[in-house]
């Protein structure tokens, strides 16, 4: 018997088979159409017609079945897509009416708190989660975080990378402080090499006094006085949310303070972001033997600008002199 295929269905396939003895004898009771077939491919052939729409329960017989015309079946399939679809449309303009109350009635509320509420006490680790996240889908410039403590469960590092892809996402660059010894942990450290891999720079400094998290030098986020020293931010009962800018400014200024005195982990060499063009002229001319002044000439730029950018460039690659930045770049091909 000459076999045809049609959307990788055989003609003679289990299902095909009982649908044509359903369709050649409609009156006769729910069987399978040969002797070789038992119940399993009985109940697997009917299963699939049933999920095609090709058959339909009969009043007749309890458990048995009739044969659906294929005409029948599209009309009834495009029927069903046609009231999801429906559905769909509806919901998303409801969707678009509680964005449209949120933005017109709620989002002002929200501002005049903001406005004026310089410090707000958040209590609760939930709230602290919440708040978190939202911190992270507001990034928009930077995002800046000491971690002295690390939740070493998984749904809680899972958490924490998925907010901060989300800020790097929205092209915030994240910037973030460990203490030395927990990135000995081998949950933390695959954690941080993730976020190095999408673009996160992580330094390591010997100890850490506390957390604290600034967001695009609007908002910050402290341990709340009792809350206890370091630890992490989702451990914490209590957090002080900072708007005032001037405070928030001065944690800032306290986060560069450990962030210049920290180093990349040898660790994290390899998977660090690329330099820019400058910075790779500037440990080029390094290590050529060019001083500060001679760089600041050749770049255009002030001696005040190319010490940041060495110092930077030695605390990147976890160097401790000038030297040793020039090595390590050499070694990683950077120069």
């Amino acid at each position: 018997m000459e076999r045809t295929e049609s959307a990788g269905i055989p003609a003679d396939s289990d299902a095909t088979r009982l649908y044509a003895r359903l369709l050649a004898e409609p009156g006769r009771p729910s069987a399978a159409p040969g002797p070789d077939w038992d119940e399993r491919r009985l109940a697997a052939a009917t299963a699939e017609l049933l999920a095609l729409g090709l058959l339909q329960p009969t009043a007749a017989e309890a458990g048995g079945h009739a044969a659906v015309s294929v005409d029948t079946a599209v009309r009834q399939l495009l029927l069903d897509t046609d009231a999801q679809v429906t559905a769909l449309v509806a919901a998303l303009s409801r969707a678009r009416e509680t964005v449209d109350r949120l933005h017109a009635g709620y989002l002002p509320v929200q501002h005049r708190h903001h406005t004026g509420t310089a410090l707000e006490l958040v209590h609760g680790a939930d709230r602290i989660a919440a708040l978190l996240e939202d911190a992270a889908r507001g990034a928009r410039t930077e995002a800046l975080s000491l971690r002295p403590g690390q939740d070493l469960s998984g749904p809680a590092l899972a958490g924490k990378l998925a907010r901060e892809r989300l800020a790097l996402a929205h092209g915030a660059t994240l910037r973030t402080v460990y203490p030395a010894a927990v990135l000995r942990r081998p949950a933390v450290l695959a954690h941080v090499r993730e976020l190095t891999g999408a673009g996160a720079r992580i330094r390591a400094a010997h100890s850490l006094p506390l957390w604290l998290i600034v967001v695009d030098a609007r908002l910050a986020i402290l341990p709340a006085p009792g809350a206890g020293p370091g630890g992490d931010a989702m451990a914490a009962e209590a957090a002080v949310v900072v708007r005032e800018p001037a405070l928030v400014a001065l944690v800032a200024e306290l986060f560069e303070y450990f962030w210049s005195a920290a180093w990349t982990p040898p660790e994290l060499l390899s998977v660090a972001s690329d330099m820019t063009d400058r910075q790779s002229e500037v440990l080029r001319l390094l290590a050529n033997g060019l001083t500060d002044a001679a760089i600041a000439r050749k770049l255009e730029v002030s001696e005040r600008t190319v010490r940041r950018l060495v110092a930077e460039l030695t605390a990147d690659l976890g160097a401790e002199s000038r030297f040793q930045a020039g090595v390590h770049a050499a070694r990683l091909g950077r120069i």
